[in-house]
């Protein structure tokens, strides 16, 4: 069939004839409107829609010559849903009584700009610590040189006391920058992931760090097949991402009542990264926290940026980049007393 590349879109279409009727709805479609296609094609479109009024004017405006693409914000009705709110974007086809009605949620429209804003961020971070990291480098070593140096020429202990901090603080700062490069130089070795040996060896690295007051929850689908990635990126993405909730949890494991659940799920015809994906792995990493401070929650994958004190603000910019080379990516709902970090990565 003609239409049939549309299934391939993750916005909603649906191809209608000059009364309305619909001559091919494509999947993403079908999901938004919880109907089969067998029902949806034939059906008057208009009523899809809690004014259908506007969409017989709007096909008349676009089929007039009036606009060569016509927008406007509707409601979609949905069987047993509330409405959806969506942009509605008409235009005309080759063939003069056909007509294509594109509608994009507005809620994943702003999902994907947030995603966008993500994906570029996350970039702008890789240059910027990339660079920053040689620059530091370099002089770095030059330091450290000049005070072996020097202390070799002195004769007094009390006065090697100070290039040894120089020493030492030059090493303080290797490591941060060898942590800052080491996304970039370790080799991407991909093989085959079960996600859930992966929450485990990450859990009883937790339990073996914060042995008290700490209860794991383990909520798992095992029916999620293995998939193509590198393991040992997806333990330490897990990792940096359960540390810092358990150094969140400080008040709550002293009194207790401290929990910290891995939950995987998997979700269908999902949308992320501006790519539509039958299959994703949703693994949740949730904790009964305080939250994320409001001050920091839309910077929390910057580089450096940090909620407690003497953090280096790296694991959760390292999580990002970790994630983004499995094409998938991380997202973060924090209210106090529940922070939920998801991470999304597309199956076979």
């Amino acid at each position: 069939m003609q239409f049939q590349s549309f299934d391939q879109l993750a916005t909603l279409i649906a191809v209608v004839e000059a009364d309305a009727s619909v001559l091919f709805s494509n999947s993403a479609l079908e999901d938004a409107l919880g109907s089969s296609r067998r029902s949806i094609v034939g059906s008057c479109f208009a009523d899809s829609f809690t004014e259908p009024h506007a969409l017989h004017v709007a096909l008349d405006g676009a089929r007039g010559n009036n606009f060569a693409a016509v927008r406007y914000d509707a409601w979609l009705k949905r069987v047993g849903m509330e409405p959806m709110p969506v942009h509605v974007i008409i235009t005309r086809t080759d063939l003069v009584e056909h007509t294509i009605v594109e509608m994009v949620p507005l809620e994943q429209q702003t999902r994907q700009d947030r995603e966008e804003r993500l994906a570029e961020q996350a970039q702008s971070n890789k240059e910027l610590i990339r660079n920053l990291a040689h620059e530091i480098k370099n002089p770095l070593g030059g330091i450290r040189g000049a005070a072996q140096l020097l202390e070799m020429e002195m004769e007094s202990p009390e006065l090697t006391e100070y290039t040894q901090v120089i020493i030492r603080e030059a090493d303080r700062l290797q490591s941060l920058v060898d942590r800052l490069l080491a996304p970039h130089r370790r080799p991407h070795l991909v093989g085959d992931v079960n996600i859930h040996e992966v929450c485990e060896r990450v859990r009883s690295l937790i339990l073996a760090e914060f042995p008290k007051g700490l209860r794991v929850v383990r909520d798992y689908d095992i029916s999620i097949p293995e998939f193509r990635g590198d393991r040992e990126q997806l333990i330490q993405t897990v990792l940096n991402i359960a540390h810092n909730a358990c150094h969140a949890l400080a008040d709550r494991r002293q009194a207790g009542d401290a929990e910290l659940t891995f939950r995987t799920r998997v979700t269908r015809q999902i949308t992320f990264g501006k790519q539509r994906y039958r299959l994703a792995l949703e693994l949740h990493v949730i904790d009964n926290g305080p939250g994320i401070p409001e001050s920091i929650k839309d910077r929390i994958f910057y580089p450096l940026v940090s909620g407690r004190e003497g953090g280096s603000g790296l694991g959760l910019t390292l999580a990002q980049t970790f994630v983004q080379q499995h094409h998938g990516l991380i997202e973060v709902d924090s209210v106090p007393g529940r922070t939920d970090f998801k991470i999304l990565i597309p199956l076979p």
